[in-house]
C-alpha cells in the first residue's frame, strides 16, 4: 500500500468514524488516529510495517467470528479485550468494516448516545 493508498484509507475511516454522534479524532502517543467517543477508544488506525491497519473494539463472540476469515486477526497488545484488526484493508472490506465501526461505538458509547442510535436506526 502507498502513501496515496493509505491516506485514502484513512480517510475513509474518518468518514465513518466521525459521522457517529460526539466521535472524535485524536492522535495518541504512538502516532495513530483514535476514533473516541466519551473518552473511550472504538477504533486505532495507523501504518505497521506491513502498510495500513485498522483496529475496533469487539466482544469476544464477534471476535471470535471475525478470526475464522482469513484478513482479520487478533490486535497485538488488546486482543484479549476483543480488538480485531485487518491489515490494507480493501473496497470489498468496506460495507462490514461500516458495520462493524458502528457496532464498536455503540460498545463504547454511552447509553444515551445508544438509545439515540437505537431510536434513529429502527428498522
Amino acid at each position: 500500500m502507498n502513501s496515496r493508498e493509505t491516506a485514502e484509507t484513512l480517510e475513509n475511516v474518518r468518514k465513518i468514524c466521525l459521522k457517529l454522534p460526539e466521535a472524535v479524532e485524536h492522535i495518541d502517543g504512538f502516532g495513530h488516529n483514535t476514533f473516541k467517543i466519551n473518552g473511550k477508544s472504538f477504533v486505532i488506525s495507523g501504518e505497521s510495517e506491513k502498510g495500513f491497519r485498522l483496529s475496533f473494539k469487539s466482544d469476544r463472540e464477534t471476535q471470535e467470528l471475525l478470526l475464522q476469515k482469513e484478513y482479520f486477526f487478533k490486535t497485538p497488545y488488546i486482543g484479549q479485550h476483543g480488538w480485531v484488526s485487518i491489515q490494507n484493508p480493501n473496497e470489498e472490506n468496506w460495507s462490514e468494516l461500516t458495520d462493524l465501526i458502528q457496532e464498536a461505538y455503540l460498545r463504547a458509547a454511552p447509553k444515551r448516545l445508544i438509545k439515540q442510535w437505537n431510536e434513529l436506526h429502527k428498522k
